[in-house]
């Protein structure tokens, strides 16, 4: 084989067994915050020939499929920017990024016992259901600052986030799923942190209710 050919191939990446456990904890992260720029960002890998997708994941190379994801992508950018509309945007996403995560679980481990395989589509649905989480509840708490550079700053960052991480998982797997995981740990602590600010709320509204009510009386 000519050396020009392996010097090009040394580039070319197709993960496989943990690296693409590893690879694919990132991608369903990076699709439960925009699953859009996730399938755009794969596919444009593969075109520039710095990534080999799996079989199953040959969909994404599709020009068309690029194209649609393209044009959602756009409505997302700027109406991810919108007070309101971007909660209502983020919460009918439910139904896109974590079925759409489980499929690429899915469509990339035909290698797996069907058992394995549907686990680990299983365990990626639930990667996106936590970064998508993060993210509707991160814009539920800034909902309803009067100013709209928080939505803006909150968009920018999480685009940044999925074209940096899955920029690095190309190269270094472990890593950028070790990056994933952290960010799913820090999600998980302001989840219950927002839960038990929301429970305070309500014990201390009901007790002053409640002392109200008999004032009254």
């Amino acid at each position: 084989m000519p050396a020009s050919v392996l010097f090009i191939l040394s580039f070319v990446r197709m993960p496989a067994g943990s690296e693409l456990t590893a690879f694919l904890i990132v991608v369903c992260f990076a699709a439960g915050l925009n699953v859009y720029a996730t399938i755009i960002l794969l596919g444009l890998f593969s075109h520039a020939g710095i990534l080999s997708l799996p079989p199953g994941l040959h969909p994404m190379e599709n020009w068309y499929v690029m194209g649609v994801c393209g044009i959602l992508f756009l409505v997302e950018f700027f109406g991810d920017k919108i007070p309101v509309f971007d909660i209502l945007w983020n919460a009918m996403h439910t139904f896109v990024r974590i079925p759409v995560a489980g499929l690429i679980t899915y469509a990339a481990t035909p290698q797996l016992p069907e058992w394995e395989r549907l686990l680990a589509t299983a365990l990626g649905a639930t990667i996106a259901l936590a970064s998508h989480g993060g993210k509707t509840a991160a814009r539920a708490a800034v909902a309803h600052s009067p100013e709209p550079f928080s939505n803006i700053g909150l968009s920018l960052g999480e685009d940044a986030m999925v074209a940096l991480l899955l920029w690095y998982a190309v190269r270094h797997p472990y890593a950028a799923a070790g990056w994933a995981a952290v960010a799913l740990i820090g999600i998980a602590i302001m989840a219950r942190l927002v839960v038990r600010a929301m429970r305070n709320l309500f014990d201390d509204t009901e007790t002053t209710l409640a002392k109200a009510s008999s004032t009254a009386h």
